[in-house]
């Protein structure tokens, strides 16, 4: 019993000390990567204070005085949602240098690998969550501290859905640029699908099916239920009971993350 028990909790430190391992080349990659770290801060500028900025002063979308605190919260998600996704793409990198066959032939779980990728790629995300809290700040737009708290506590998991949807096209391609593309094609088209900065509760027919099958949808409302709770704000912003949310968000994530490793998994067994 005992020796079951020792090996079981060999086996998950190892998988813990993979996860770490993996994770902490992606975040070395990226402090050594100036042109990446510039692409954190540049994204915010031209997404929140460009696209956002010119939104605010032209429209409030039935928010009155607060559509700027409901788009910086959802220009954060979206940032976080992107930033993971874009920065999974390095994988595309590694099939090509075999980096990741070498990997795929220790003695960890390919779950351990990609959840490990996807934790590393979180670093650029919280650096653009940061970046976008200060144009935020710029443009007039705050969170309390308790907020901001909020937005930290619920991003690792706003980050593990962005990189498992990103997962299930990688998986499956072979060139940086092609993956680059396909990236671009899932996230840019949910921040106006999904409510990033333009309000959905009145969307029908095909751009309401849309909204409800983006797992940023789920990610979005979550976030806004947890930071506007209690204020007036939240039954004109909010779609969907917190849990559903979570439970859509967690559900949706465990089915790209399955698809994504096989397909990760089966393009390097075929290498």
């Amino acid at each position: 019993m005992n020796e079951t028990l020792m090996r079981k909790k060999s086996r998950f430190l190892r998988e813990l000390n993979a996860v770490w391992a993996i994770m902490a080349r992606d975040i070395t990659i990226f402090i050594k990567s100036p042109s990446t770290i510039i692409m954190s801060f540049a994204m915010p500028i031209i997404m929140m204070g460009m696209i956002g900025g010119n939104l605010m002063q032209n429209m409030t979308s039935g928010l009155g005085t607060t559509f700027g605190s409901y788009m910086l919260v959802g220009m954060i998600v979206n940032m976080m949602f992107m930033m993971t996704s874009m920065n999974m793409t390095s994988l595309v990198e590694d099939h090509q240098t075999d980096f990741t066959q070498e990997m795929l032939i220790s003695p960890v779980s390919r779950y351990s690998i990609v959840i490990g990728k996807i934790f590393g790629s979180m670093f650029g995300s919280i650096i653009s969550l940061l970046a976008t809290m200060i144009v935020g700040l710029c443009m007039g737009i705050s969170l309390t501290i308790y907020q901001f708290l909020i937005i930290l506590a619920f991003s690792p998991l706003m980050c593990l859905a962005g990189g498992a949807l990103a997962m299930i096209l990688i998986g499956s391609i072979k060139s940086n640029k092609v993956a680059n593309f396909a990236v671009m094609i899932i996230t840019m088209p949910q921040m106006f699908l999904s409510g990033a900065i333009i309000p959905i509760t009145s969307s029908t027919g095909v751009l309401w099916f849309l909204s409800r099958i983006l797992p940023m949808t789920y990610c979005l409302d979550l976030m806004r239920s947890m930071v506007f709770h209690g204020s007036a704000i939240y039954s004109k912003a909010i779609l969907f009971n917190p849990f559903v949310n979570l439970i859509a968000i967690i559900s949706i994530t465990v089915i790209c993350l399955v698809i994504g490793t096989y397909f990760f998994a089966r393009s390097e067994k075929n290498k």
